[in-house]
């Protein structure tokens, strides 16, 4: 009775197991092939939506730039506890003139990536708490929270009492 039971479940957890493994996909599915099509010069916007459609990301500054992404990830091995690992990252960046023809074409992948430097250099604010511009602009945030003064008002109605 036992033996037939341990069979049982021992069959259900077998079958409900898959060994292919899980595959997330994101972004434009074979990026780098279809991006071979795309000629510098000669695609133009209607063409390149048609080949990989919208893109991810758009940036408009002297000239269109529209960033295609493709992504999979799956899960690790059992020692990283199913964890997430990417396998595939590209990304695809083309820069369109004004009249939206394909100037300019880079192909980045994970390798590609890997090997971009950061810079590491930080910002730092260009007034101190003991400057007129930090001063002026404590002032204009007390106004803007307060423009009546009835809070400045209260406190000193409640320090006297």
């Amino acid at each position: 009775m036992h033996k037939t039971l341990y069979i049982i479940l021992f069959s259900l957890i077998v079958t409900n197991c898959s060994f292919k493994p899980v595959v997330k996909h994101h972004g434009v599915p074979f990026l780098e092939k279809k991006q071979s099509t795309l000629i510098v010069n000669k695609a133009n916007k209607n063409d390149i939506i048609k080949i990989l459609g919208n893109p991810s990301t758009k940036s408009k500054f002297d000239n269109d730039i529209w960033i295609y992404i493709e992504r999979k990830q799956t899960q690790s091995k059992l020692k990283n506890l199913g964890r997430m690992k990417i396998f595939k990252n590209d990304v695809l960046v083309l820069e369109l003139d004004n009249y939206g023809i394909l100037k300019k074409k880079e192909f980045y992948n994970q390798n590609d990536m890997e090997n971009i430097k950061i810079v590491e250099a930080t910002t730092e604010a260009g007034f101190k708490k003991n400057s007129f511009i930090y001063d002026f602009m404590s002032s204009m945030r007390q106004k803007i929270n307060d423009p009546l003064g009835v809070r400045a008002k209260k406190r000193k109605e409640i320090s006297q009492r």
